[in-house]
């Protein structure tokens, strides 16, 4: 019930975001039962329906895709303190995101089979004069389980998608546990290895709060190797109930060592006597991670291989000819190169906007830039590899008689809209995690209007950057097509 709660309390932007990925999943689920009715209604060309069926892919992940943005921007399933005492942990709000999305998913998926059906003519008389029977069988039987089964599809890969993404992740490190014979025989698991010798230095068990062996009087190995006695009156210690404000320091060599060694610096912290590095320090047991991805203290290492894939693919259409699968082959590959090279080349526009001593407004629109590369870059890249092959299509088609159907204005319709609205979900999650800083700014006394100048500025640079080259990209994809 509380689950429910959240999901149903979400504001009108959430609900709109949730609306249109039910839209583009109706969208999707329309394009694949009209490749089935295709496939029914001219079972002789089974070639043309299994192409028709593949070029489905196209819109069906930017359909996930979408889906998956707005799962990630949806403020109902974000781990928050004092969820996980009422049973919504990370992994009950992760359910309940993929519930969400299924959820939207399959209503547009229904609406598509009602669409569907309605223009058939099985629910009323068929509009438009029966003009669109060819694709949708008209007439015909349709089989149930193969509808079913497309109309699944779309409900099925988003929800597996935003539950695998989503997904809580431990936020220590994974550091493997080195099973074997500790101290003594003592089985158990070390998270370092101890080298030979340890056990026998001079004062490498002298410290306090060490956990070595004792003898029946209370002393160590380390205190008899310093000189101690079994008599209850060692050098440098007190005997039983003295104070210990005026505790002198050994006298020992290796016990001056013990006690210089726990009072040392912060640069000297993590280094034991006799040169053995002590392990590190446990971390505190937190709890899950967040599912927001954290900001990459370096420049994201996909640049050198997006460039590589986006020449090779230039390169596969340059000399495909007519070849019509050489062609698809090209055109994915550019479409890769740019959705990998796209968090590299925010990246580096955030930086050129640090260059030549910045400002307070350069600076900070910079900064976002290079912190948010990897949650802007990927969407931006996409947005990209569609509009250049967008153009390219529209070159391939150009003539006296388009071939555009209303079939294709359909997908290309989706694949827009869907890849823009995800590009501007991603903006809504850049603001969300960047709400403690824009509230830090706005409290130490930052204006506004310059926070609004920033954000301005980094639309401005991001599109200087990736314009010219969304232009070129389209302009070599489409000049064996104008050969």
């Amino acid at each position: 019930m509380v689950a429910l709660r959240l999901t149903g309390a979400a504001g009108p932007a959430v609900q709109l975001r949730r609306l249109l990925v039910a839209a583009a999943a109706g969208g999707t689920g329309f394009l694949l039962l009209a490749c089935l009715g295709y496939a029914v209604n001219h079972p002789e060309h089974a070639d043309a329906a299994a192409l028709r069926l593949a070029w489905c892919a196209v819109p069906l992940a930017a359909t996930v895709y979408f889906a998956l943005a707005v799962a990630r921007t949806d403020p109902g399933t974000r781990p928050r303190t004092g969820l996980s005492a009422v049973g919504l942990g990370p992994a009950r709000l992760m359910a309940v995101s993929a519930l969400t999305t299924a959820m939207s998913c399959t209503l547009g998926s229904l609406l598509a089979a009602v669409a569907f059906l309605h223009l058939r003519g099985d629910l009323t008389a068929a509009p438009f004069g029966g003009a669109a029977g060819d694709f949708l069988a008209a007439g015909k039987h349709l089989p149930v389980p193969a509808a079913l089964t497309l109309l699944g599809l779309v409900p099925a890969l988003a929800s597996t998608t935003v539950a695998l993404t989503l997904r809580p992740k431990d936020p220590r490190p994974a550091t493997p546990l080195l099973s074997g014979y500790g101290r003594f025989g003592a089985y158990g698991y070390s998270m370092a290895r101890e080298t030979f010798g340890a056990y026998g230095r001079f004062g490498a068990r002298g410290r306090p709060g060490t956990d070595g062996p004792r003898d029946k009087h209370g002393a160590t190995a380390d205190d008899e190797q310093a000189g101690g006695t079994h008599d209850g009156e060692r050098p440098g210690r007190q005997a039983a109930g003295a104070r210990d404000d005026d505790a002198q320091s050994p006298p020992h060599p290796a016990g001056r060592r013990a006690s210089g060694a726990a009072r040392a610096d912060a640069g000297d912290s993590h280094s034991a006597p006799g040169g053995e590095p002590d392990p590190e320090p446990p971390t505190q047991d937190g709890g899950w991670a967040d599912s927001a991805p954290q900001p990459p203290k370096e420049a994201p290492a996909g640049l050198p291989w997006g460039v590589a894939l986006l020449a090779t693919g230039l390169a596969v259409q340059a000399y495909a000819e007519h070849a019509h699968a050489a062609l698809l082959l090209g055109r994915l590959l550019t479409a890769a190169g740019l959705v990998l090279a796209g968090p590299g080349l925010t990246h580096l526009c955030g930086r050129l906007l640090q260059s030549t001593r910045p400002g307070a407004l350069r600076l900070l629109a910079g900064r976002v830039l290079m912190t948010e590369a990897t949650r802007i870059g990927r969407p931006l890249g996409v947005v990209c590899a569609v509009a250049s092959a967008g153009y390219a299509m529209a070159t391939l088609h150009s003539g006296p008689a388009p071939t555009f159907g209303p079939l294709t204005t359909l997908g290309a319709l989706l694949v827009t809209g869907c890849t823009v609205a995800t590009l501007l979900t991603a903006a809504v999650e850049t603001r969300q995690c960047r709400a403690d800083t824009t509230a830090a700014l706005l409290r130490l006394g930052a204006p506004a209007a310059t926070l609004r100048a920033a954000a301005t500025l980094r639309a401005a640079a991001l599109l200087a950057l990736f314009g010219p080259l969304t232009l070129a990209v389209a302009a070599l994809a489409a000049l064996p097509v104008d050969r």
